[in-house]
């Protein structure tokens, strides 16, 4: 009878604790469930952005819009500007840049920093070019905090150089400034962006590869070799590009993370916004339970910050810490 009530007892103990695994992975299942859902929304929603920023290529005319996203200014495809690009440009035309300003702030302000998860296109290209990798680079904290500086330097750098040259120009005494900035004068950051070269110079040149081969087939050789010439620096922004979609292969949102001037410039404006997330601190109670930290594209401490209302310098609101929670802790919080 005693082998028999062991026998009963452990029989019961395996199926309550299949029966508790079963509802784990069911929960496991639902949560992955529902974070597709909701990637596959943030995918479409920046497929969608992807066309309309660029559907001048389809006929659709430029309006006069500017927008804190990576968008170049040179694109022959655009239909929004890029808020960054105009801001220096303006600079170096001694005009002071209001419109790009006014665009900063009123959307830091009203979003955040969600349109560098749901709408810049070369974040979307970022997001696609880490599908390639299943396995990503992880660095340490420290490593991740000191990494992060590198933006500002690029930002305060970038913003010395136009406002500086602007003040010259101003003042009737920066010709020889301009002069040795050469191609750097009119946008210091653009001259070596990545999304510039994706989306400005690489379309031009296939547009002037293929003039170069109707010429060619006219057997005008002098004139093809004028138009397909390239210089040095042409080269110094493929590697750089290269490199970067690289890293976005490697480290999800890798540009976003280090790089990003535009993102350093938005993340000063993080206090202002009325857009945060809201952390339930009754239903986030798993003990050792990090997946919305672990999900987080920019690594945001999302558990060392207040649960009333978070906003993080680094957040760009792509909601994959809400549906990756299984216990729903986490929610979009406005204003």
């Amino acid at each position: 009878m005693k082998e028999l009530k062991k026998t009963s007892r452990g029989h019961n103990e395996l199926k309550d604790k299949e029966a508790s695994k079963s509802g784990f992975d069911e929960t496991t299942q639902g949560a992955k469930r529902k974070f597709f859902r909701i990637e596959t929304a943030r995918k479409i929603t920046q497929f969608c952005c992807f066309l309309l920023f660029n559907a001048a290529i389809f006929g659709l005319g430029p309006w006069p819009v500017l927008l804190p996203v990576l968008q170049s200014l040179g694109a022959p495809s655009k239909t929004v500007g890029d808020a960054f690009a105009a801001l220096q440009n303006l600079l170096f035309k001694v005009i002071f840049p209001w419109l790009p300003l006014a665009s900063f702030f009123i959307i830091a302000v009203l979003v955040g920093r969600s349109l560098c998860g749901w709408a810049c296109p070369f974040g979307f290209v970022q997001d696609l070019l880490s599908y390639v990798k299943r396995k990503h680079k992880e660095f340490s904290p420290r490593t991740h905090n000191s990494m992060i500086n590198v933006k500002h330097g690029i930002l305060i750098i970038v913003l010395f150089i136009s406002v500086t040259l602007s003040i010259l120009l101003a003042t009737g005494v920066g010709e020889g400034y301009k002069s040795a900035l050469g191609v750097f004068a009119p946008a210091p950051f653009n001259a070596l962006s990545p999304a510039d070269t994706l989306f400005a110079v690489l379309p031009r040149v296939v547009f002037n590869v293929r003039y170069a081969v109707s010429i060619l087939l006219g057997e005008t050789f002098g004139e093809a070799s004028e138009v397909f010439s390239v210089t040095p620096l042409f080269w110094v922004r493929i590697a750089i590009l290269i490199g970067f979609l690289i890293l976005a292969a490697y480290v999800p949102r890798g540009w976003c993370r280090y790089f990003c001037p535009q993102g350093a410039l938005m993340a000063l404006l993080y206090r202002f916004s009325l857009l945060g997330l809201k952390r339930d601190p009754v239903k986030c109670a798993k003990v050792g339970c990090r997946e919305c930290v672990e999900v987080c594209p920019m690594k945001v401490p999302i558990l060392n910050l207040p649960w009333e209302k978070f906003t993080h310098p680094e957040c760009i609101y792509c909601l994959k810490c809400v549906e990756a929670c299984s216990t729903k802790a986490i929610r979009p919080k406005f204003p």
